[in-house]
């Protein structure tokens, strides 16, 4: 699995969400490295091994299980696990399936669904899959740059995408091909049961302005997990550690300071 590492100390592993690879923690690692052995892996089909034949799966029960086998070749573990939107649902059931490779867990604007008590069936909202169908559509159609503005926006805010730097857009266009996939593999809901189980120290962080899907999220599971502290980073959207990335790192470094 292709990884950048940077620095010395505890080890503390990044985990992407959608879109992203490797480098979309690249402020973390600068801000980071100085005290940690800071490592951000590319998942499974993301770049920079794009080219992956069709018979290599892609999904989030994959990813889980292939961050437990990376840790183990890697060695310096168990680590301090930081992930963001569909990387926070890989990182979560990775944690469930595979706690002893887990010191803590920081979930920024978790993506997937909830299974909430009382609820028939896990809750997306009404608006979600319309969506998604369109950006897809788009990506199949080789109108990248449509589909993707269409998804960004829809995870962060209207217009997020043409604000963009230069740098995500071209991370988000060489993983563009991704999109399809992972909209074919449905996250798993979170769970209270499952979330009960994590008996490492837990850190949630959302942004003052991420779309609704992910503080209820963050909402939730503050309720569900054992240990917990949680942050809202202010004046920020989905991508609140490279829009903040001070802040975002400065609740990594207590988090992680008052964990060891």
């Amino acid at each position: 699995m292709p990884y950048v590492e940077r620095g010395d100390g505890p080890l503390v592993l990044f985990v992407h969400g959608s879109l992203c690879d490797y480098r979309y923690w690249q402020p973390q690692l600068a801000g980071l490295a100085a005290r940690y052995r800071c490592v951000a892996v590319s998942l499974t089909h993301y770049w920079p091994a794009t080219a992956l034949p069709s018979t290599v799966p892609f999904s989030w029960s994959h990813h889980a299980d292939e961050l437990a086998e990376f840790l183990e070749r890697l060695g310096g573990g168990p680590a301090h696990v930081v992930a963001h939107s569909r990387g926070g649902a890989v990182a979560f059931q990775f944690t469930v399936r595979h706690p002893q490779h887990v010191r803590t867990l920081t979930l920024a604007d978790p993506g997937g669904p909830l299974w909430a008590p009382g609820q028939p069936q896990a809750v997306l909202p009404d608006t979600v899959n319309p969506l998604r169908a369109r950006a897809e559509h788009l990506v199949e159609q080789g109108k990248l740059e449509a589909g993707l503005e269409l998804f960004v926006d829809s995870v962060s805010r209207v217009g997020s995408w043409a604000k963009s730097p230069p740098a995500f857009r071209a991370m988000a266009l060489d993983n563009a091909l991704t999109l399809p996939l992972q909209f074919q593999d449905p996250l798993p809901a979170y769970t209270r049961e499952a979330a009960w189980s994590l008996r490492c120290p837990s850190m949630l962080i959302d942004g003052e302005k991420s779309p609704g899907l992910f503080r209820r999220n963050v909402s939730m599971l503050e309720g569900w997990l054992p240990d917990v502290r949680r942050h809202t980073i202010r004046g920020a959207s989905h991508g609140m550690n490279l829009a903040h990335p001070s802040a975002f790192n400065r609740h990594i470094d207590e988090f992680i300071r008052e964990s060891e």
